[in-house]
């Protein structure tokens, strides 16, 4: 095994006992990205220099005895969370120069376990976008077959970690940003409950949904790196006051008293075949590990993707309004008046879909619309809540595909908005819920494209869903599946059903 190859879990363990060093782990990273990411295409920006320093920081304190689980570990951060003295660009020629002055709370959090920064992900647009092809630079390519979308809009951070391109990254989630590309490339990834991490420093999309949360190659990752950016802060008017628990006292063999939901709502017409097998083989086998399973219904879910396509533009038209031209980010100099220059700023920065969403939202807002638009949505959207609600009254857990295809080849969609819409419908009542919500691998299509088991919980349960995720990992060896990259040396994969 490559120690690109390594989990963070793995790479700890080797780093404490000095089998290798940060600095060797770091270096194993960028001849990884320096092999594959021409074809992948995960990064905006990469960190070589920085990276090493720090790794040779790292690799001092491990001398003087630290022993933190994120020392010395190479992460990679989606390129719409602040990040001080680095440029962050939300995948927009509207921001291709800005420089923040600060850092986002994830990301200081991260700085300050001495995680090593190796660079910043692609992404859709201001996370717009359920495929990466609406990033202002280029598409992101799905390491286990280059011809399909990765997912988005985390699929630049997704694709990194599927391709080894580093141990484990941050992404966020506004209607499955994390799942459905997890989902995509046989990764474990977590949607928290909102409030649950920091937004200070996440460049707004829709501010009710957004969320900071793991993509990690195991379970176990992804509850070392959810205890290190969990947690109230003050610089967040929406994060909670809670206590955190440390998520890996989850990490338990046994399932017996759990009951776990099986939303009707979530295997319907369209469903695809090889989706609908490979999830029915995971909740059977989850059974048979103790759960009980309840058929259950969630009757407003048919109406979350059009409740969402309006709450969010709506957030957007107004998040995204600072963008004119005047104070920061691209400016159109050639236009001959004030109005021009915002018109003309705007039509050339912004991509095709985050207009389309800008217009959407503008109209729902617009007077004479509201109350039929936006207060509808969020009426919907109360009544969404009320059905996880009472699910959860007698559930644990819910079980579902998290999207209701494999990867699907990259321009099939782009012409389409509504039926890429539609790919985000099993993951957007949950955001709009706030509930939370985690993609773990369950199998893989006849053509050897993962799948992803969607675990949802009530609010706050995310140790549940973590000790769910962990034992269905014991019963699989899909963590251990390579994709086969062209000129790769580490790949190792069978890619079975």
């Amino acid at each position: 095994m490559e120690p690109c190859q390594f989990t963070i879990h793995e790479a700890h363990q080797r780093l404490i006992k000095r089998e290798i060093s940060a600095l060797e782990l770091t270096e194993a990273v960028f001849k990884r990205i320096d092999a594959v990411d021409d074809q992948v295409r995960a990064y905006i920006t990469l960190f070589r220099d920085d990276a090493l320093a720090e790794a040779r920081r790292a690799d001092e304190l491990i001398r003087q005895g630290d022993t933190a689980p994120l020392t010395g570990i190479p992460l990679a951060v989606k390129d719409i969370l602040c990040m001080k003295g680095t440029r962050t660009t939300c995948g927009s020629k509207v921001l291709e120069n800005f420089v923040p002055v600060y850092d986002s709370t994830v990301v200081k959090k991260l700085k300050d376990a001495h995680a090593i920064i190796v660079g910043k992900t692609n992404l859709d647009e201001f996370a717009m976008g359920s495929s990466n092809e609406h990033s202002g630079y280029y598409p992101t390519h799905n390491p286990w077959d280059l011809t399909r979308i990765p997912g988005g809009s985390s699929g630049g951070s997704a694709a990194a970690t599927a391709a080894d391109e580093c141990i484990a990254a941050l992404g966020t989630d506004t209607g499955g940003s994390i799942r459905q590309p997890c989902s995509h490339c046989s990764l474990v990834g977590l949607k928290p409950t909102y409030g649950r991490v920091s937004r200070y420093g996440l460049v707004a999309f829709a501010s009710s949904l957004d969320q900071v949360g793991p993509i990690t190659k195991d379970v176990t990752d992804c509850a070392l790196l959810m205890n290190c950016i969990f947690g109230h802060d003050p610089k967040d008017s929406t994060s909670l006051s809670m206590d955190v628990p440390d998520y890996r006292d989850a990490l338990k063999t046994g399932l017996d008293g759990l009951v776990a939901g099986i939303p009707k709502e979530y295997f319907v017409q369209g469903l695809d075949e090889d989706v609908a097998m490979a999830v029915d083989q995971a909740i059977k086998r989850l059974e048979r590990q103790g759960m009980t399973l309840k058929e259950i219904s969630l009757p407003h879910t048919e109406y979350a993707v059009a409740a969402y396509y309006i709450i969010a533009p709506a957030e957007a038209s107004s998040n995204l309004a600072r963008y004119d031209g005047v104070k920061y980010g691209f400016r159109d100099t050639a236009s001959g008046d004030l109005i021009d220059m915002y018109r003309n700023t705007r039509s050339k920065g912004f991509g095709a879909e985050v207009q389309r969403r800008i217009i959407i939202g503008t109209y729902a807002l617009s007077a004479g619309y509201y109350d039929a638009y936006y207060k509808k949505a969020s009426q919907v959207r109360t009544l969404i809540t009320n059905d996880f609600k009472g699910a959860f009254e007698s559930c644990d857990v819910l079980l579902g595909p998290v999207a209701p295809s494999a990867a699907f080849p990259l321009g099939e969609k782009l012409d389409d908005p509504l039926s890429m819409y539609l790919s985000d419908a099993f993951t957007l009542p949950a955001s709009l819920a706030g509930i939370p919500g985690m993609s773990i691998p369950c199998g893989f299509s006849r053509d050897g494209l993962p799948i992803g088991l969607q675990i949802l919980g009530d609010h706050f349960s995310e140790e549940t869903l973590i000790r769910v995720a962990y034992n269905f990992e014991q019963l699989t060896d899909f963590k251990d599946q390579k994709p086969n990259l062209p000129g790769s040396e580490t790949a190792s994969a069978t890619n079975v059903l």
